[in-house]
C-alpha cells in the first residue's frame, strides 16, 4: 500500500489542488449568490487547504530554494490562521445571537493571531518522499509553536465534529459533521496504518472532503437566499 501511495502522488496532488480550487471558488460563489456569510468563511478554510496542496505538488517540479522555503512557510501560516474560522462556523450552525457570535468572534481573533505568529516562527527543514520534495517543520522550531500548530490541527475539528452531531440532531445538516469526521479519521489513518512520512499525503483526502461537505452544507442551507 505505501509504494503504491508513493507512486501515485505526484499526479495525485496536483488532482487534490485543482478539486480544492473548484471547492474554494464553488464556496465563494455561494457566498455572493446567498449572501450566507459562514460560506465565505468556509471558502477561506478551503482556500487554505488548496493553498497547501498547491506547494505540496509543486514540490514534483521545483528544487529546494529560498523562493520555495517562503512559500511552503505560508503553508503553515495559512492553517494557523485560517483555521480557528471553524468557531464561528460552529456558532452560527448552533444558532448564537449577537452577543455569542461577538464573543465567538474575539475569541476567533485572539487564536489567529496566536496562530500566525506560530506559523511564522516555524523553520523548515527539506524531506523528500519518492519524487516530491517538501518543506517540513524542523526539530528547531520553538516548543510553543508546535504545541499551538498541534493543538489547532486537532481541537477545531475536535470541535466541529461535536457541534455538527448537534447541528445534525436538531437540524437536520450533516455536512459540518461529515466536514470535520473525515478530515480527523484520514489525519488518524496515517499513524493508524504505521505511515508517519505519508501522514501530509494521506490526511489530504480528508481535506477534500472537508470542503466538499462545507458546499454541500452551504448549497443545502436552509434560510439561505436562493
Amino acid at each position: 500500500m505505501k509504494a503504491f501511495l508513493i507512486s501515485i502522488m505526484p499526479v495525485a496532488l496536483w488532482v487534490i489542488a485543482a478539486i480544492n480550487l473548484l471547492l474554494t471558488a464553488s464556496l465563494f460563489v455561494l457566498w455572493r449568490r446567498r449572501r450566507f456569510h459562514p460560506a465565505l468563511w468556509m471558502g477561506l478554510v478551503a482556500f487554505g487547504l488548496f493553498y497547501d496542496a498547491l506547494i505540496l505538488a509543486l514540490g514534483t517540479v521545483m528544487q529546494e530554494s529560498g523562493l520555495f522555503r517562503i512559500l511552503s512557510l505560508m503553508r503553515y501560516v495559512l492553517h494557523c490562521g485560517l483555521i480557528p474560522l471553524l468557531f464561528p462556523i460552529c456558532a452560527e450552525a448552533l444558532g448564537f445571537k449577537k452577543i455569542g457570535m461577538r464573543i465567538v468572534w474575539i475569541v476567533t481573533a485572539v487564536m489567529i493571531a496566536v496562530g500566525l505568529a506560530a506559523g511564522f516562527v516555524t523553520q523548515l527543514e527539506p524531506k523528500t518522499v519518492g519524487t516530491v520534495l517538501r518543506y517540513a517543520s524542523a526539530d528547531t522550531t520553538p516548543a510553543w509553536s508546535s504545541g499551538i500548530q498541534n493543538g489547532l490541527s486537532y481541537g477545531p475539528i475536535v470541535v466541529l465534529i461535536a457541534c455538527g452531531i448537534i447541528a445534525w440532531v436538531k437540524r437536520k445538516r450533516p455536512g459540518l459533521f461529515l466536514s470535520g469526521f473525515f478530515m480527523f479519521a484520514f489525519s488518524a489513518l496515517g499513524p493508524a496504518t504505521g505511515n508517519f512520512d505519508l501522514i501530509f499525503f494521506i490526511s489530504m483526502f480528508g481535506e477534500v472532503l472537508m470542503a466538499f461537505f462545507f458546499w454541500l452544507y452551504g448549497k443545502n442551507r436552509k434560510g439561505a437566499n436562493a
